[in-house]
């Protein structure tokens, strides 16, 4: 080594010529690398590298925590692609910080760079903040969990199964195939119909000359028989109630029934409970109602409003029955449809 340095300080790199004094700067430079820069670049590359291992333990913990809140397996797949993201994010910004600060050390004018690079980011901005706003929005979706792979929702007018998700856009297949791509920004209200529980009311219409009396206990027990079938009672979270009286329309007096149920589980059994109430109707002689279907009057009741006869003309009279006819039970009448459009 001793030998090397007394040839290179010999002939050309003389000490006081040309190439020698070009040595000598380049050797002070060298010192002052070593001796002032080197440690400030170590220092910050140091605090760079813990950062970065502090945020990926960060977001690694963020995704145990929620498997242990949450078992859905597509929760996970969410918070995991959300935290995928976070810290490809955050470490981008911070080592292009960190290329920066050394940059800086190293004596690069960073004017120049920052300026162009603050043009490009505007322009960029202008043409895809579209892009932006699907990306901001599709986190926020994620990090409130909204709805998840699976779910059914309701989201800008349309309801389906959502098949896929990114931060990007949501997938959405409705009920007859059709799939739906809609775009997280355009996702302002969301209608999660998959959470907790589904609260179903079936109004079943019966005839006006049904009681009241004999009709809501034939609901309640059908509605019972179907919770306490063992292929419908795991999905119920209540027992079924009937509301009562809800409307009257014509011969048709509406009965109100409730299932709440698993959410999206109530269909099954509110089929059943349709068909089995057809049945019950038919066994107890009770009419479905019809809204425009004519009630004339209870049969034998006296006090009641009778049949009305009719007059010469075939029309309806408003005159009293004949004698010796007797009442007439309004299951039995024919129905008289009056349709709104042509009735005069």
């Amino acid at each position: 080594m001793l030998l090397f340095a007394v040839v290179i300080r010999t002939g050309l790199f003389a000490e006081g010529r040309f190439l020698g004094k070009i040595l000598d700067e380049w050797v002070a430079d060298a010192q002052e690398f070593i001796h002032v820069k080197l440690p400030h670049m170590i220092v910050i590359f140091g605090i760079a590298f813990a950062l970065s291992r502090a945020i990926a333990g960060a977001t690694n913990r963020m995704v145990a925590i929620a498997d242990r809140q949450d078992k859905r397996p597509g929760r996970h797949s969410q918070m995991k692609t959300f935290a995928g993201i976070l810290r490809t994010t955050l470490n981008g910004i911070l080592w292009t910080l960190t290329s920066l600060q050394l940059l800086t050390i190293l004596g690069v004018n960073l004017g120049p760079l920052l300026a162009s690079a603050g043009v490009a980011g505007i322009a960029l901005g202008l043409a895809a903040q579209t892009i932006v706003k699907d990306i901001l929005n599709g986190m926020l979706i994620v990090l409130e969990d909204q709805f998840n792979v699976g779910d059914t929702v309701r989201l800008t007018g349309m309801t389906g199964t959502v098949e896929s998700m990114t931060l990007r856009r949501t997938e959405l297949r409705d009920g007859d195939g059709t799939l739906y791509v809609v775009p997280n920004s355009q996702i302002t209200t969301v209608a999660n119909l998959s959470r907790d529980y589904s609260l179903a009311t079936v109004n079943v219409s019966v005839d006006f000359s049904a009681s009241p009396d004999k009709v809501a206990p034939l609901l309640a027990s059908v509605a019972m028989e179907i919770r306490n079938d063992p292929a419908f009672a795991p999905v119920f979270l209540k027992d079924p109630e009937v509301l009562g009286v809800d409307a009257i329309a014509g011969s048709q007096v509406v009965y109100p029934v409730t299932f709440k149920t698993v959410a999206t589980k109530q269909y099954a059994p509110i089929r059943e409970f349709r068909r089995r109430v057809r049945i019950a109707l038919e066994e107890h002689g009770m009419l479905p109602g019809d809204p425009n279907r004519v009630f004339r009057e209870f049969a034998g009741k006296p006090g009641t409003l009778e049949a009305l006869p009719e007059a010469e003309d075939g029309r309806a009279g408003a005159g009293e029955r004949p004698a010796g006819k007797p009442a007439v039970d309004a299951t039995a009448i024919p129905a008289e449809t009056h349709d709104p459009f042509t009735a005069s």
